[in-house]
């Protein structure tokens, strides 16, 4: 697949070239002229052990970057075991097979790799880059990470510590009060409900032995999808797959049902001493193999999406000075879809500002959008869509990304082009079928004046 060539060789080079130069080694010559667009491809590579990935082969920077993406994360935890896997994520460099945290760091920063471990509520996540040159040592140290992480007593008990104290922060933070709570309410009988990181009682009961136990239902191969970008080609790629991840479980948990929304409309206000209110709305999304979702992202573009060009930005903060922004978003997670938004605003304007948002979801569904606002949102989404493919490590997150959706490996060559044929019926149809006033539920953090719960 062919893509945006010019650009992407010329970002991976910069950001590549950035990366090299602060380990302190020679930077290369000047970045790849225009004249030189040869056409980057997205490989489909089949390693001989069967292990699939999308490859984007660039040979003019000595780099390779790595993406896996595991499905599950905190959907595969129990009540008991909220923040398991965030935990777990989290001390893969901390040790491991025969290096303790102090020499596996010494070790990556010897090769001068980088590694990222991180969990959501849908996954877990693995990246890494690394210099050609040191590319065998770096992968060695991937794969004890991967597969004989140590879960030392010590690094287990300051990760929790480090977890314990951000779960502390959050619970004074109305952002974070707001999203658990949101959360919570659509999904009571659903991992979904739970915060991925977990509370302090369930982080403080963790031990070693649980860790060790997890593992392989958090890091196997049913479902993995990985995206690779850099100097290295096809069929070595295929061979240092086998090696990586060979030795994973090949099957893993199945994912827990699609839950259902349990709330429908309302406000739901939670006290907190402070002079403005943070408030967090939503309902029910669309999927996102739905035939309607490209309309609906154009369509949330203009309604909530384009920053000061939203409706929404016009209407609470030009117009009427109700807050610093207003946003609204298509929310996809891989079991639930939600269209959500989000406003902060001084507690004695906050009815003012919920009733604002209630008309302008009201009027995109009576009346549409016009002629002109389906133009600008198509031209500046079309415009804009390259320039997120700006390092090689993105563009190998950009890979896996599409894999979990299930996009197809000529998305990225298509997505414009898609954009392009939305039509004003197209969102007409899309806003009556998606935009639900009377669904909208707040959540509301603060002491705002003239509004109570009504859940």
């Amino acid at each position: 697949m062919r893509v945006y060539s010019a650009l992407l060789r010329r970002t991976i080079f910069l950001r590549s070239a950035m990366a090299v130069a602060a380990l302190g080694l020679a930077v290369l010559g000047s970045a790849v002229s225009g004249s030189d667009a040869r056409a980057t491809e997205i490989q489909r590579v089949v390693s001989p052990g069967g292990i699939e990935a999308w490859l984007v082969e660039e040979r003019s920077i000595p780099i390779v970057s790595i993406e896996l993406g595991f499905p599950g994360g905190a959907s595969l935890e129990g009540p008991e075991q909220a923040g398991l896997a965030t935990l777990m994520m989290g001390l893969l460099e901390e040790g491991a097979g025969d290096l303790d945290a102090t020499g596996f760091a010494a070790a990556t920063e010897q090769t001068a790799a980088r590694f990222g471990f991180s969990a959501s509520r849908d996954g877990v996540r693995v990246s890494a880059s690394m210099l050609k040159e040191r590319q065998a040592e770096s992968l060695d140290l991937l794969k004890l990470a991967i597969h004989q992480p140590r879960f030392d007593a010590d690094a287990v008990d300051r990760v929790k510590a480090q977890m314990i104290s951000n779960i502390r922060q959050s619970e004074t933070e109305p952002s974070a009060i707001a999203s658990r709570a949101f959360f919570a309410a659509l999904f009571p009988d659903d991992p979904y409900g739970r915060d991925s990181d977990g509370t302090e009682a369930t982080v403080s009961s963790f031990s070693p032995d649980m860790l060790h136990a997890a593992k392989d239902r958090f890091l196997n191969r049913r479902g993995l999808k990985i995206g690779v970008v850099g100097a290295i080609s096809p069929e070595e790629l295929g061979t240092v797959l086998d090696d990586l991840l060979g030795a994973l479980p090949v099957e893993g948990p199945s994912l827990p049902e699609k839950p259902s929304l349990h709330v429908t409309g309302g406000v739901k206000v939670i006290d907190f001493p402070a002079p403005q209110s943070q408030i967090l709305f939503g309902h029910t999304g669309l999927d996102r193999h739905d035939p309607d979702f490209i309309p609906a992202y154009v369509m949330n573009y203009i309604l909530g999406g384009g920053g000061f060009s939203s409706r929404l930005m016009e209407e609470v903060r030009e117009k009427r000075g109700l807050a610093y922004g207003a946003y609204a978003y298509l929310a996809n997670l891989d079991r639930a879809a939600l269209y959500m938004g989000s406003t902060a605003t001084v507690n004695p304007r906050v009815s003012e500002s919920i009733s604002v948002i209630r008309a302008e979801w009201e009027k995109l569904a009576r009346d549409g959008v016009s002629a002109q606002e389906l133009d600008k949102a198509k031209k500046y989404l079309t415009g804009a869509f390259p320039l997120r493919f700006d390092s090689n490590g993105k563009i190998a997150n950009f890979l896996v990304g599409a894999q979990l959706d299930g996009l197809p490996i000529d998305y990225i060559e298509t997505r414009n082009d898609l954009v392009e044929a939305v039509t004003l019926e197209d969102i007409q149809r899309v806003a009556q079928r998606l935009i639900q006033p009377e669904q909208l539920f707040f959540v509301v953090v603060g002491q705002p004046a003239g509004v109570e719960s009504t859940l």
